[in-house]
């Protein structure tokens, strides 16, 4: 029997050398869940205590975790990232501990992918795409927004200073958006 290899959208490597060269990353293999607690209630604390941090209460918002983020997606609803967990360890983790107190966890990883889209053109090139202002002062780091960009739904993140985004698109949208991406950024690549 053939060992099944995982795999992901953007796993042609031309594709990813040609991303790489300008200022996208592809990061495929992170861990998603989804948590459904009522905010400030039992659930949400038990879901602070597994993860290390309190779930962001203001919209539009993302806390950092030791490991990864925690992105506010509506008023009892957050999306765990995690760079190191295996999804369904954190899956498991925190429904063991959420259930019992009237919370939910679910394991989304294979829904989406995440970009990171860094450098000094890094507004320049959202601008082209989405109507979201992110301008630090306007969209600093710690902030989200759930909008489309080049017709691509993503939660798009500020990490910080204005040239540093990771952008969550579905698996799905993924080679689409890398490639408008490398695309809208030719025009700030140094010349050959």
């Amino acid at each position: 029997m053939a060992e099944l290899t995982r795999t992901h959208p953007l796993a042609d490597p031309q594709q990813l050398t040609d991303l790489t060269a300008g200022h996208v990353e592809a990061r495929p293999f992170v861990a998603m869940v989804v948590v459904r607690a009522a905010a400030g209630g039992e659930a949400a604390a038990a879901a602070a205590d597994v993860l290390g941090t309190d779930l962001p209460t203001r919209p539009n918002t993302w806390a950092a975790t030791a490991t990864g983020k925690v992105v506010w997606l509506g008023p009892d609803e957050w999306l765990v990232l995690d760079e190191t967990a295996a999804p369904w360890d954190l899956e498991d983790t925190l429904r063991t501990r959420l259930a019992p107190v009237g919370g939910a966890a679910t394991d989304v990883s294979a829904q989406r992918l995440v970009l990171r889209l860094h450098g000094p053109h890094a507004q320049e090139v959202l601008r082209s795409g989405t109507s979201v202002d992110v301008d630090p002062r306007v969209f600093p780091a710690g902030s989200s927004a759930q909008t489309n960009l080049a017709q691509a739904g993503v939660v798009l993140l500020a990490l910080g200073g204005g040239d540093d985004f990771e952008l969550l698109v579905r698996t799905s949208f993924a080679g689409y958006l890398a490639a408008w991406l490398a695309d809208a950024a030719l025009e700030f690549r140094p010349p050959a």
